[in-house]
């Protein structure tokens, strides 16, 4: 059992369902955690990424924070920490690919858990392209997780969602940090993004 599989079955033990909840309530997991609960992969990492959904009521996010958030028994037992993390500041897909836990579900008795696929991870990365961000994205290309096809198709679509609002100013740096990992790591010709005229 991984870390965070035990983190997050320790939160659904802990859990009081609140009477306003009738069904499991879907929690849908980024960022490196994702990588790691979905391949064998494994690195530190201080937090456990939630991403927020219409299933995460007010009053769930905060019962969530309360019992495995920052400074909690949970983040000092297991060493990591629940962050939820608001829908627009991931840089996605407008509709985001995600997986079911399998290996973990059947055993949780108030959560159903889904992982970002493994792609899109790597796409989300290419905003904030920390060090740790380039390592896990290395890590991914080099277990062959990384088709560059795919890769360019849910970048495309991250650029469309985009390019709506302010948040497209940001984009001609995410398509640098794109054919970086194109050039460096792929080892292929690094492709030209159409972005909107204005940005």
């Amino acid at each position: 059992m991984t870390v965070f599989e035990g983190f997050l079955r320790e939160i659904d033990q802990r859990w009081q369902r609140p009477q306003s909840q009738t069904d499991k309530v879907r929690l849908r997991v980024i960022g490196s955690a994702a990588l790691m609960l979905r391949t064998d992969y494994e690195r530190g990492t201080k937090d456990s990424d939630i991403l927020e959904t219409a299933h995460l009521t007010e009053d769930i996010k905060g019962r969530l924070l309360n019992l495995a958030g920052q400074s909690t028994i949970l983040h000092t037992r297991h060493k990591v920490y629940l962050d939820i993390v608001q829908n627009g500041l991931p840089f996605l897909p407008q509709v985001p690919l995600c997986h079911p836990l399998v290996n973990l579900n059947p055993f949780l008795q108030h959560f159903e858990v889904e992982v970002l696929d493994i792609v899109d991870v790597v796409v989300s990365k290419l905003k904030r392209f920390s060090s740790n961000d380039v390592n896990d994205i290395m890590a991914m290309v080099d277990k062959d997780l990384v088709k560059h096809a795919q890769l360019i198709e849910r970048f495309q679509d991250a650029v469309d969602a985009y390019s709506m609002d302010a948040r497209a100013g940001d984009l001609p740096k995410y398509v640098r940090n794109l054919n970086r990992v194109e050039r460096d790591f792929l080892m292929v010709q690094e492709t030209k993004i159409e972005l909107p005229e204005w940005v």
